[in-house]
């Protein structure tokens, strides 16, 4: 029986479109974009036209979109070379409190360089409290980095609002957008959103892992992080990773395309998700309190065993999950995004987090859901 895989948000399988357009840049088509003779000339065609269909989705011209080697090396470009590009209007820089770890650590590298870091507020529903994010911006605040989507709950923030906010207050602030979850799922217009710099992931929406890129907003200028050649428009050299460029841009297309499917499809699976486990004693779901939500990212907390332990009972049987984010596996400390809105450090530890996709069934959702039902049983009568 095939495993029933709730971790998208993590990473998506890779799209068989994805796949057949990536296998002749691994095979004969081996150019470097850079040379100037017929196989180079095709790879360099083959980013192109990844970078006009990423430029179509977010609404800006192609030459604003520089492809990266994925979301954290896109993340610290925006964030780092922004908040350099502007440090001579000012040092103070808002970051999001449920920001993704490279987020923070890039607002920790700003911090030894001099600037003022501080969190955004939440309000007592883990959202963004609007009238307290407005009272921290400053005339010198040069940078505001908020994710769209969060990673490890779905909650949406209000971005545009933050945006017209921040700049009432801010005139020179530059907008860093994390769209790593939200991209392909949500509208992720620049000039919608408000935001000078956006950063993606292809992984996420079944794309090659190894592919990323950044968008920026007309006349906003952007200090590079990486030093050789002229590739990416100067702002990312090297020799482009082209297969996983032209697998993103197939990626991209599609997801675009499907978004009003996915959409439907995902709040189904949600809606009989949860209607399953309603008689699950104590569970919790954490999800905006006002509706702004990504209806494929489910946060769980499941009160007993820490949530590691129903990850493994549940792998067991087939069913595919994580504690929390995957970025987070690693570290030794509990998440400071899910303490940021007012977990505690036992709920933390019971969060599971189930991520659905396009490709998700409901019989996926019915085995997922029994899944848990048993390991619940089961570990209530080892406890016991």
């Amino acid at each position: 029986m095939q495993p029933v895989y709730l971790d998208h948000a993590a990473s998506s399988p890779l799209r068989p479109e994805a796949r057949a357009a990536v296998l002749p840049f691994l095979e004969g088509e081996y150019g470097n974009p850079s040379s100037r003779h017929p196989l180079g000339a095709r790879a360099a065609e083959a980013i192109a036209r990844a970078r006009e269909t990423l430029a179509q989705a977010l609404l800006v011209e192609p030459r604003q979109v520089t492809f990266t080697s994925g979301g954290t090396e896109a993340a610290n470009l925006a964030v780092l070379g922004l908040a350099r590009a502007t440090r001579a209007r000012g040092r103070h820089v808002l970051v999001g409190a449920t920001e993704h770890s490279c987020v923070r650590a890039c607002a920790a590298e700003l911090a030894r360089e001099g600037f003022e870091v501080e969190l955004v507020p939440l309000d007592a529903h883990g959202e963004v409290d609007l009238a307290a994010f407005a009272a921290r911006v400053r005339p010198d605040t040069a940078l505001l980095a908020q994710m769209l989507v969060n990673n490890e709950t779905g909650v949406i923030a209000p971005l545009a609002r933050m945006a017209k906010l921040a700049r009432a207050r801010a005139a020179s602030v530059r907008i860093a957008v994390d769209a790593v979850q939200a991209f392909g799922k949500l509208d992720c217009a620049l000039c919608e959103l408000g935001a000078d710099a956006l950063f993606l992931s292809a992984h996420k929406l079944g794309g090659p892992k190894g592919a990323g890129a950044l968008a920026l907003a007309p006349g906003v200028s952007c200090t590079p992080v990486l030093h050789g050649g002229g590739q990416e428009h100067g702002l990312r050299p090297g020799t482009e990773n082209v297969a996983a460029i032209v697998g993103f841009g197939v990626a991209a297309r599609l997801a675009q395309q499907q978004r009003p499917q996915w959409m439907t499809h995902v709040r189904r699976l949600r809606a009989r998700l949860l209607e399953r486990l309603t008689g699950l004693p104590g569970v919790r779901v954490v999800e905006s309190a006002s509706g702004a939500q990504e209806p494929g990212i489910l946060a769980l907390m499941l009160p007993g065993a820490p949530a590691e332990v129903r990850v493994h009972h549940l792998a067991q049987r087939g069913v595919f999950v994580s504690a929390g984010a995957a970025c987070q596996s690693h570290a030794r400390e509990l998440s400071p995004a899910l303490r940021a809105i007012g977990l505690d450090d036992e709920s933390i530890r019971c969060l599971l987090r189930l991520s659905v996709n396009l490709s998700t069934t409901l019989e996926d959702i019915e085995r997922a859901a029994q899944a848990l039902l048993e390991v619940s049983r089961e570990l209530e009568r080892a406890a016991s």
